[in-house]
């Protein structure tokens, strides 16, 4: 799929300042993908749709999840988490993109996953750092992801699980799983 038919669709689905977020975020993502030597062509088409559910009901997304069977485990957690497997599905059936690396890319940026392959992580970090996201711990993430994306991913869930804290709210199992994996292929103890 081209990228201007692909943005064409995706910005039926969005509000114009997230539709502005997902360029950044296509943007961050060819960059990374090139840097850390990803598919450039699938990091684009990822980026562009990984927001494609972002403002479907939640209630549908819930029905989608369950019905589907896309993590069970997700509907006990932040909402905000919902629309990135809800997303994979629907632009599966609604874009005819069948992609799984890239299906999987798009299932797994609002989570991250044990295992994730190099072009997960390129979404994952380039929904964290496009140049319009603007919060404390940022930066020291995009100053990371110019030299080591398994750094800046690690650095960006340690930023998320601690906000999430902070605020008295739960941890999606699956990111402290991301953040586990990631410190074992790096060599961290009790692995």
């Amino acid at each position: 799929m081209k990228m201007e038919q692909a943005l064409k669709i995706v910005k039926e689905q969005l509000t114009e300042h997230r539709y502005q977020h997902t360029i950044g975020v296509m943007d961050t993502a060819v960059e990374l993908a090139e840097r850390f030597g990803a598919n450039v062509e699938k990091a684009r088409l990822a980026a562009i749709f990984h927001d494609y559910a972002k403002f479907w009901p939640k209630a549908e997304m819930k029905s989608i999840i369950l019905d589907q069977n896309l993590g069970d485990d997700l509907i006990h957690y932040g909402t905000e988490l919902w629309h990135a497997p809800v997303g994979a599905y629907l632009i599966q059936k609604e874009a005819f993109i069948n992609d799984e690396e890239i299906l999987q890319a798009i299932r797994s940026h609002t989570t991250g996953r044990k295992g994730m392959s190099v072009l997960e992580k390129v979404i994952f970090l380039a929904d964290y750092i496009e140049p319009g996201r603007h919060f404390p711990g940022v930066e020291e993430v995009r100053e990371l992801a110019k030299e080591n994306l398994d750094d800046a991913v690690k650095q960006s869930i340690i930023n998320t699980i601690t906000f999430l804290m902070r605020r008295n709210q739960l941890v999606y199992p699956g990111t402290i799983h991301t953040y586990n994996d990631i410190v074992h292929q790096q060599g961290g103890n009790n692995a």
